[in-house]
């Protein structure tokens, strides 16, 4: 499966491609954190009229007839010793690595699945003019590997629906990919940032000489 494959490449979002590369609509484009951040349109944001229902998920995932919603298929995807899958797509067994926190997790309902950018913030950033569809398919995409990450749930709700201004990964060593994977979520789904945001990200960027974002904009 096309999705299991993005996710088995390391850090596929943040591949260095060649930037001088003619690239087709939709296809991946590769540049500098710095640079990337630059492309981010600057708006204010507005939660009003946010209703987390408004964002299906998890629906019947990639692959209907595998039996997985999308949660499960995340985590079969990102299992680093897969899980034995059961009846109905239980799970049982396996090892996941959460990067936030650096923590292995032996089971699955210890952890999240992680909407790198929440659906309250994406709300936020545009997604409120989204149709019903789209919004769906935000909240369940896994045709890039970093809009949905397997983490425990302890970072993840430490997280909730806070952008890199407010909250950062604890583990510090991280913060470049996860700034990465946020910026090129957003520009996948052509999403704004507030000032307060770019201000960080470009922050955290100035660190970051070597990081690349890889992105694809969402069909």
């Amino acid at each position: 499966m096309l999705t299991t494959v993005l996710r088995g490449l390391a850090a596929a979002s943040l591949a260095v491609l060649p930037l001088t590369l003619s690239t087709p609509a939709h296809a991946a484009e590769a540049l500098p954190l710095s640079e990337a951040v630059s492309r981010l349109p600057v708006d204010a944001e507005s939660r009003d009229g946010y209703d987390r229902d408004a964002f299906k998920h998890w629906n019947s995932g990639d692959d209907p007839a595998d039996g997985c919603h999308t949660r499960n298929e995340v985590l079969i995807a990102e299992a680093v010793e897969p899980p034995t899958i059961g009846l109905r797509c239980r799970l049982s067994g396996g090892t996941w690595f959460s990067y936030y926190d650096q923590v292995e997790v032996t089971s699955a309902s210890g952890l999240d699945i992680d909407h790198m950018v929440p659906l309250a913030e994406s709300w936020d950033s545009g997604a409120s003019a989204w149709t019903p569809e789209r919004r769906e398919a935000y909240a369940n995409d896994q045709g890039a590997a970093a809009s949905l990450v397997a983490v425990t749930a302890r970072s993840n709700r430490s997280k909730a629906d806070q952008d890199p201004a407010e909250w950062m990964p604890p583990a510090g060593e991280v913060h470049c990919r996860y700034v990465a994977e946020w910026v090129g979520t957003k520009l996948r789904w052509n999403l704004s940032a507030d000032e307060a945001e770019v201000t960080a990200l470009h922050e955290t960027a100035a660190g970051c000489p070597d990081q690349s974002v890889t992105y694809e904009p969402a069909p």
